[in-house]
């Protein structure tokens, strides 16, 4: 039987934090986990999961995995994976592809797939009884999100922390808002999670913006030891304004 391997004290503090902060989880919620299969998304299992069993706060845990039908992406092995462990597992496939060819007519192929597998998490949450979607996106993902959204869209907006869906009735929480990519990648590795490879090679083919960003971050950071201390100060106020434009 599949055993979760302890998460180390620092991601727990930083999850634990942000969870505080903004009031992410409550007592007798139902919990949906959006999980592709990246290093992320386990990683954050696996502290959900330890939060479950020792946290005072009672909650329960589902997760949700969708396979978008890509060449070259095959999360099916999760499957194997997750029949060892006493989580409720929905696997949903759908042909995301395909239906982007039809109807994208030159808009953003990862956009068009990110909602997407949001309307299947949330009619998946509602058929299934859960009150609350977790997705497990890190203080790094907000940091690009908020300069591409400054720098290519002209306005100041990165991910929200926690907020309620346009239909209120599904909370989003995002419990890795003060975690570092560099932590749930080191994690991953000494817990041996099963990580997917590129999790969506179809946005990997080619160079992107948030690939640049990211270059650059990595740059800037390499200068300055506090960047993202700084940018987490900068982006408190957006990650708590109303978020309907990720619906």
């Amino acid at each position: 039987m599949n055993q979760f391997k302890q998460p180390p004290k620092s991601l727990m503090r930083a999850v634990g934090r942000a969870i505080a902060d903004y009031t992410m989880i409550q007592a007798g919620d139902n919990i949906l986990l959006g999980l592709s299969g990246g290093k992320d998304s386990l990683s954050l299992l696996a502290i959900l999961r330890h939060l479950q069993r020792y946290a005072p706060v009672h909650f329960q845990l589902g997760v949700i995995t969708i396979d978008p039908q890509i060449p070259g992406f095959d999360p099916s092995p999760l499957k194997a994976y997750f029949a060892d462990l006493a989580i409720p597992y929905f696997y949903k496939t759908q042909a995301i592809m395909v239906e982007a060819q039809q109807h994208l007519h030159g808009k953003s192929f990862c956009a068009y797939c990110a909602r997407m597998k949001r309307g299947i998490m949330y009619s998946t949450a509602r058929q299934q009884g859960y009150n609350v979607l977790a997705l497990a996106q890190h203080l790094d993902d907000l940091a690009e999100s908020f300069f591409m959204s400054a720098l290519y869209a002209g306005h100041l907006q990165t991910m929200k922390a926690h907020y309620t869906n346009d239909t209120g009735d599904i909370r989003v929480i995002r419990p890795l808002i003060y975690v570092r990519e560099r932590q749930t990648a080191a994690f991953a590795q000494s817990a041996q999670l099963p990580v997917i490879a590129d999790s969506c090679p179809a946005c990997f083919a080619q160079p992107t913006q948030r690939t640049h960003i990211k270059s650059w971050l990595a740059h800037e950071e390499s200068q300055h030891q506090y960047l993202f201390k700084n940018l987490l100060q900068a982006m408190r106020p957006l990650m708590t304004q109303p978020a309907a434009a990720e619906d």
